[in-house]
């Protein structure tokens, strides 16, 4: 682990020490869990951006064949 310095007012410090001493886990722990956590939502709402962005990319497209025709002649071909 890389160690860092961060600065906390007394309130962010108080809370902190109160919420180490009910859970019984170290200040660093939980600010680890927190960071953590924060990484995970902001991973999640980067991965939805990029589908809203490139939802209907290919909308406008007339080179590609007609997905529902091909779909079809799947099902013929499964039923026969």
């Amino acid at each position: 682990m890389i160690r860092t310095q961060v600065y906390l007012t007394k309130h962010e410090k108080t809370s902190l020490e109160k919420i180490s001493a009910s859970c019984n886990r170290k200040p660093s722990e939980l600010i680890r869990m927190a960071i953590d956590s924060l990484i995970e939502k902001n991973g999640k709402a980067g991965r939805k951006e990029i589908i809203e962005k490139t939802a209907g990319a290919w909308k406008n497209r007339q080179d590609l064949d007609d997905i529902i025709a091909l779909r079809k002649n799947w099902d013929r071909s499964f039923n026969s």
